[in-house]
């Protein structure tokens, strides 16, 4: 069931989530279109999970978080607004609805559910991604102005909108570019509480101090690429 005229379509990344993902789709908002997962090299059945439960599969060839969304987006049939979620099940589903009305009435091009303004369960993040949250947010303020909490995989974008940021990030810094390029090009931006859990299994990323220490340089860098990109763009 859509929501009015507009169409919704769901985005996840996947690896590994054969523990967390039957949660996360069994707890789909019936107003969702089609869910569409990008999967690299699971080996615990996660495709098969996937499709039981009436999602899209593409099975990504190169790893990535980045990568694994683009591959997603590209199966997804035709819809107004696509909504970003993890397969961990660490996100409140119950909170996309509030996620894709302010798009639906036009008053939002882009939209994301903020574990900083919601309710986390205790360790649900950790003290590295609440600092690396604070120093991302607090880079993108002092460049371009806008005023965010958080980095958090739980968004939603008009399809439009999404077209004009020109997404490319394969891996790590898939979320800061989404948000620094939706600063950058002035969409209409809108943070909303969304409520967060301890995730299911172990992070590809802050589960382990590789993981982590890649992601933070990644999304410094994304940063400072795209700052210096403005810089340019302005002095041409």
């Amino acid at each position: 069931m859509s929501l009015g005229a507009h169409t919704i379509g769901v985005v996840i990344p996947t690896r590994n989530e054969a523990a967390a993902l039957p949660r996360v789709l069994q707890a789909m908002p019936e107003f969702v279109d089609t869910v569409a997962v990008g999967d690299y090299a699971s080996t615990d059945g996660t495709p098969a999970i996937a499709r039981r439960l009436g999602a899209v599969v593409v099975e990504v060839t190169g790893p990535g978080y980045g990568r694994a969304c683009l591959a997603a987006i590209a199966a997804l049939p035709p819809v107004d607004i696509i909504v970003f979620v993890d397969g961990d099940a660490a996100d409140d589903l119950s909170a996309m609805r509030a996620l894709v009305m302010p798009i639906i009435e036009g008053h939002a091009d882009f939209t994301l559910g903020s574990r900083v303004l919601g309710q986390r369960e205790r360790g649900a993040l950790t003290p590295q991604q609440v600092f690396g949250n604070w120093l991302a947010c607090t880079l993108i303020r002092m460049r371009w102005g806008v005023r965010y909490t958080d980095l958090g995989p739980f968004r939603a974008i008009s399809t439009a909108a999404l077209r004009t940021l020109n997404m490319a990030d394969l891996n790590y810094g898939w979320t800061v570019e989404m948000q620094v390029k939706a600063a950058d090009r002035g969409l209409r931006t809108l943070e909303l509480p969304a409520d967060y859990r301890r995730r299911i299994g172990v992070s590809k990323v802050s589960g382990t101090i590789s993981g982590t220490v890649k992601a933070g340089v990644k999304i410094l860098w994304v940063i400072g690429r795209e700052a210096w990109n403005r810089r340019r763009s302005r002095s041409i």
